[in-house]
């Protein structure tokens, strides 16, 4: 099966954590995008989403499924989210797509946080796959220098040769070079830095289930 395939296959199979008559959380993402297409089919069943993006925010508005301000809503009972990385602890490196901070505020709003992934994204040590860290821009160089006194290289994530703004209006680093053995003390430390908003660590807010893809169909993980 095709990368496109498997992530096909764990969208579909994420509508069964999905809970007739409540607002779903709603990841962003390519891996998402095939679990928003799937939603569609049950759309009549649920009163709506809350999107952690605004890319995330059209298509579901473009589907015909409303989408509240996490606000407007009280806990929710499921987030179906993508991650680029995933260890055995159900511990992920998110942020690929720049949706970091709105990403982990809904699932800090969600009883269950379900992760939909394809093989390729399972780790034993987290920082294969570069961190993002989303911060204030007068912080920029600052804490580039203090990720390198710790081994890993920050860069700005560019667009069209300029800083990429995310929704919130802010920066990205993307930080290579870790191997984060502690997720949960790294993302404890780096979240106190003065300047960052939100470091793609997912520990506090980690996975309870992960709907794997793989060549031999989906597998369940649960921690």
């Amino acid at each position: 099966m095709t990368q496109d395939e498997l992530k096909a296959l764990v969208g579909q199979a994420a509508l069964q954590y999905v809970v007739p008559g409540e607002v779903v959380g709603v990841g962003t993402g390519s891996t998402v995008n095939k679990f928003i297409e799937a939603l569609a089919t049950v759309k009549d069943r649920l009163p709506g989403a809350v999107s952690s993006s605004e890319a995330s925010t059209q298509r579901l508005r473009a589907l015909g499924i409303r989408v509240f301000d996490a606000n407007e809503v009280g806990e929710l009972s499921v987030y179906i989210d993508g991650a680029d990385e995933i260890d055995g602890r159900g511990h992920m490196v998110k942020g690929g797509g720049a949706a970091l901070t709105r990403e982990k505020i809904v699932a800090a709003q969600s009883r269950r946080f379900v992760c939909i992934a394809d093989e390729s994204k399972r780790v034993e040590v987290l920082g294969r796959f570069p961190v993002p860290v989303e911060v204030i821009p007068m912080a920029s160089a600052r804490i580039t220098r203090q990720f390198a006194a710790i081994g890993g290289t920050a860069r700005a994530r560019l667009k069209d040769g300029a800083p990429l703004l995310t929704d919130n209006g802010q920066h990205l680093l993307d930080v290579s070079g870790l191997a984060i053995a502690d997720p949960m003390a790294f993302e404890t430390e780096v979240n106190q830095w003065p300047g960052v908003v939100t470091v793609g660590v997912f520990a506090h807010q980690k996975a309870a289930v992960c709907l794997l893809g793989t060549s031999g169909g989906v597998r369940t993980l649960t921690f």
